[in-house]
């Protein structure tokens, strides 16, 4: 079976509005009309800049739903990554998650520069930026065996900001 990407994601919420309005209006995702007439409490939507049908698809499940205690107490899926192209959209996205009071982390994978975030239900995320296949060095290689502090001046200055990332690795050359 050879996986090219992550279609979409779905996610079961407490409060579908209030989890659209955050996706929407934090991390810039679109409504898809795509729902059936007779099928209520799911939305789908679709990350800027995708060619996917839809990437996230949210079901309702009711404000008595307790949060997720996935890693914690039960199986369960701790985040799905997203990636971005620039590190100057890592920073934009990492100022909106931080106003949103959203932004949980960050983290220097050597390889990815990580931020993660939470949505309304504290349901994690990480959005990443890669470093092109052409910038990788022995030094950064080594450092996937550690997380760092995240410096994201120091990267963009690096790596410049608007370096595509991933080229080479998941954006063809």
């Amino acid at each position: 079976m050879g996986i090219h990407r992550l279609n979409h994601a779905v996610l079961y919420v407490s409060d579908l509005a209030r989890s659209v309005d955050f996706y929407r209006d934090v991390l810039g995702f679109t409504l898809v009309e795509m729902a059936p007439d007779n099928f209520r409490g799911a939305t789908f939507l679709q990350a800027p800049d995708s060619t996917n049908d839809h990437d996230l698809g949210l079901f309702e499940v009711g404000a008595g739903a307790g949060r997720s205690t996935a890693g914690r107490a039960t199986v369960g899926l701790y985040h799905l990554a997203w990636e971005v192209d620039t590190l100057d959209e890592l920073a934009a996205t990492a100022e909106r998650l931080a106003a949103a009071g959203a932004l949980a982390g960050t983290s220097d994978h050597g390889t990815t520069k990580s931020l993660y975030g939470q949505d309304p239900d504290g349901l994690e995320f990480e959005v990443v930026w890669l470093v092109p296949a052409d910038r990788l060095d022995d030094a950064t290689l080594a450092a996937r065996k550690r997380i760092g502090r995240l410096d994201l001046a120091a990267e963009q200055q690096r790596y410049g900001g608007q370096t595509r990332g991933g080229v080479g690795i998941s954006v063809p050359a």
